[in-house]
């Protein structure tokens, strides 16, 4: 796809938010992820409709670059509405499969819940929340909806994790010179 993220103006106007799997998921469907985003957006508080791609890492690293000038995969971006889009789009959310695969199986849980984390967290930023800023506001609902939603570890708190881990590995090491 050129000219954008996904052509949000080819969907906004649909009933439900449109998925669209580029990158196949084992034992996941377009209409399982449609029914799930719907539920997370209600819960989130995102007013709209919310379009959802899941695609390639390259494709994801392409909107990095593009969008965030930052040349490198990563696992989900979220593209809040145009300004002057009818109140009723909630935003895009792009999704890598391939990480979303590597993670899954890293952390012992299904691709399609790995999946699902990463919408709840696109539809966190697209409500308006910012882990990198908010002094942990948007982990604690990430966190408290995943509980509810029933999805394993968030995606902030394996951030969390593996930041205390690196911490606690160099005062070791600084503790043995």
């Amino acid at each position: 796809m050129t000219g954008g993220p996904i052509p949000a103006l080819l969907f906004i106007f649909a009933l439900r938010p449109m998925v669209i799997i580029r990158k196949r998921v084992a034992r996941l469907s377009e209409r399982t992820l449609e029914r799930f985003v719907q539920r997370a957006r209600r819960a989130t508080g995102v007013k709209g409709t919310v379009n959802v791609l899941v695609t390639s890492s390259r494709e994801l690293q392409s909107f990095n670059a593009r969008f965030r000038g930052k040349d490198s995969p990563t696992d989900v971006l979220s593209f809040p509405p145009i300004t002057d889009l009818p109140e009723d789009f909630g935003g895009d959310i792009a999704i890598s499969a391939d990480i979303a695969a590597r993670n899954a199986k890293l952390l012992g849980h299904a691709a399609g819940d790995e999946l699902k984390v990463l919408i709840l967290h696109g539809l966190l930023h697209l409500a308006g929340y910012d882990h990198e800023r908010d002094n942990g506001t948007m982990a604690r609902k990430e966190e408290r909806l995943r509980r509810q939603l029933g999805l394993p570890t968030g995606l902030i708190e394996r951030t969390e994790a593996k930041r205390e881990r690196a911490g606690s590995a160099t005062r070791r090491k600084g503790r043995q010179e």
